[in-house]
Formats: structure tokens, sequence, C-alpha cells
């Protein structure tokens, strides 16, 4: 089994304020998978805090195949017991998508973990834009449940930017 977990925290261009990060941050965390899983080839647990419901988390669980994994903007792809994980080209405004990226191989049992954050219009017309942070861990044949929020990840990989002028953030 393949597990997913996307913890996303969006928020609008007025919340970009510091009163305003001070009530999102540590938001963007690994969340504690539910106790059941879906018995599928591939579980997806889908998170997000939003600004428009005062950052309230609502939680989906889905599974299927690897085809689950673009729902969350990733490409799996399978090589013997080895997982190879890219990120999909999305359609973000900053910073501009490019190509795919690949971003960890994982041999059974291990972890990885990408962080990125995106500035996005809400539509192709509109000028209202908002902003997202992003956690995504991916489990191979993974540890039980109720360690997956705490497990040290095996690739850890962050693409985090700062979105209001383009410098990467520096590393913690």
């Amino acid at each position: 089994m393949i597990t997913i977990q996307r913890v996303r925290v969006r928020w609008s261009a007025s919340g970009r304020g510091a009163a305003e990060a001070n009530a999102r941050r540590g938001l963007s965390v690994p969340v504690r998978l539910p106790s059941e899983l879906p018995d599928a080839g591939v579980v997806l647990h889908d998170v997000i805090a939003d600004e428009a419901t005062g950052y309230t988390r609502t939680e989906r669980l889905r599974g299927g195949g690897t085809e689950v994994s673009h729902q969350v903007g990733l490409w799996i792809d399978r090589d013997g017991d080895v997982l190879t994980v890219d990120r999909l080209p999305g359609f973000t405004v900053f910073p501009y998508p490019s190509g795919s990226d690949r971003l960890f191989r994982l041999r059974p049992r291990q972890l990885g973990q990408y962080r990125a954050n995106f500035r996005s219009a809400g539509s192709c017309c509109g000028l209202t834009w908002h902003y997202e942070d992003w956690l995504i861990r991916v489990g191979h044949t993974m540890v039980r449940p109720e360690e997956f929020d705490r497990r040290r990840p095996s690739r850890d990989v962050d693409h985090r930017r700062h979105l209001y002028g383009g410098r990467r953030r520096r590393e913690p």
C-alpha cells in the first residue's frame, strides 16, 4: 500500500499580515491518519485548513490506484519494489510551473516528504489571489497509521519559496 497525506493551508491576499500569519503558524504539519484506511493500493488523506473557515481542518479520505496521486499533483511510478515520486506541473502563478520534478525514490517502509508553497489566481480571468502552503508525505508499504505523523522521513524535499518576491527561504 502507498499512503499519501497532503496537508494544505490556504489564505487570501488580505491574510498576508503578521496577525494572520500567526493564526496559521504550525498548521502545515503532519496529521494523525484515521485509524481505518480504505483497502486500496493507494490511500490519500487530504487535509485543508482554509482562512475562509477560520483554519478549521477539513479531511477527506480516498482510495484507489496510482491515479489517486494525480489529485495532489504527484506522479508515482513503480519499478519492482522501488517507487519513484515526481511532482506534476501545476496551475500556479508563482513559482512559475516548469516541467515535472523528480522528488524522491522510496524503497519499502520508507517515507518521503515534500514541502511547497504557491501563489495562485482564483481563475483565468479573476484578480483574486490565494496562497497555499503544502506538506505532502508519501509512505511506501508503510508504517502503522498511528506512527505516520511522527515518523522522520527518509527523503525530505523543500521547494518553498518567498512568495512575495521570489527568493528561496532559508533552510531551518
